[in-house]
């Protein structure tokens, strides 16, 4: 009898400590978006587990300032293609640019939109059910800068049961026996994907035989440009030179085969921390100041950066022309917008 009380204690006391550990924040978190994030898994098969912990970690559980402010719960920053309000926030740098959203049930679907970029397409190479193998291909494929977030990520599934958002068992719920299974579960590696571990005792030697390719006397700076400039013709807008970007381009190749450094183009471009896109200008020396027309009309959804793309004026001098708030990016209706100075009189 003293046996069943002893293990009766114990079993208390395991549940009174999980319920003392477990987050209350986090646990109403997780109820009130765990259908949501069942539903991306159906959708676009990124697991539950793995879009609940992210949410909980980027968002402190919908508690930050980005996830209270802009209703951004995955710490998603504004990119070339994203036409939608921003938010500025100080994260690895000052002042960065952070994708706002209407209700944070926008923020859950953008973050299954923004894991289809080819950036991460080996993630879905790995099934649903492995939410470690996940979280450490996110890492690798640089969704975030923190050398522990994977870790950071399991913990959280672990902590709060995460992994079983799908099967339809309450996440959260206290189970006895999870830690006990936690413990036993063998870690495994994590590898490349379809690699194939050999144990050998004997040392292994390779023979190659193949003949030693012949030597290719490498392009000299002036043909790397020259070749460039061949399938990349100059054009000019406002007196400045530009070409268009094709599918493969990067600023970093682009800047390498033109023999400039690559932050001199992105300055050019106002594309620092920005994406080449095929099609988009590659300015190949600074904006002007002024532009060639003394206005334009914008068009609703128009982003300060293509209006700066598209007459050759750098940002700053649209912003200072028109006395434009510096935290306006996007245009939301049609506007004039001046590229010159003009006289009181003459706008009168």
């Amino acid at each position: 009898m003293k046996k069943y009380l002893l293990f009766g204690i114990v079993t208390g006391l395991c549940g009174t400590l999980f319920a003392q550990q477990a987050n209350p924040v986090y646990l109403d978190y997780i109820n009130q978006w765990k259908s949501t994030a069942v539903q991306q898994q159906e959708d676009y098969g990124i697991p539950a587990s793995i879009t609940m912990a992210q949410a909980l970690l980027e968002s402190a559980a919908g508690t930050s300032e980005l996830a209270v402010n802009a209703r951004n719960h995955f710490g998603i920053k504004c990119t070339s293609e994203w036409f939608g309000g921003v938010y500025y926030y100080d994260d690895d740098s000052k002042g960065e640019c952070f994708r706002q959203y209407a209700n944070a049930a926008e923020s859950f679907k953008d973050h299954s939109l923004f894991l289809q970029r080819p950036r991460y397409s080996t993630c879905f190479e790995i099934a649903v059910e492995d939410y470690e193998g996940w979280a450490m291909r996110l890492k690798e494929c640089g969704y975030a800068t923190d050398k522990h977030y994977a870790a950071k990520l399991v913990k959280l599934i672990e902590d709060y049961r995460l992994d079983t958002l799908s099967t339809g068992v309450k996440a959260g719920e206290y189970n006895p026996n999870a830690e006990q299974t936690l413990r036993d579960k063998e870690p495994q590696p994590h590898r490349p994907l379809k690699a194939t571990v050999v144990h050998r005792t004997e040392p292994i030697m390779t023979v190659n035989n193949n003949p030693e390719p012949p030597y290719v006397k490498p392009l000299t700076a002036r043909q790397e440009r020259d070749s460039f400039l061949l399938m990349h013709p100059k054009k000019r807008c406002n007196g400045v030179a530009y070409v268009i970007a094709r599918e493969e381009d990067t600023y970093a190749n682009v800047a390498f085969r033109l023999n400039v450094r690559e932050r001199d183009l992105r300055e050019h471009n106002d594309a620092l921390g920005r994406d080449l896109q095929k099609g988009d200008r590659i300015y190949l020396a600074p904006k002007k100041t002024t532009g060639a027309e003394v206005f334009v009309w914008t068009h609703t959804g128009q982003s300060l950066w293509q209006l700066s793309q598209e007459t050759a004026v750098q940002i700053e001098a649209i912003q200072k022309l028109n006395g434009l708030d510096s935290q306006i990016r996007t245009f939301r209706t049609k506007q004039k917008i001046y590229l010159k100075k003009v006289k009181e009189d003459a706008v009168k």
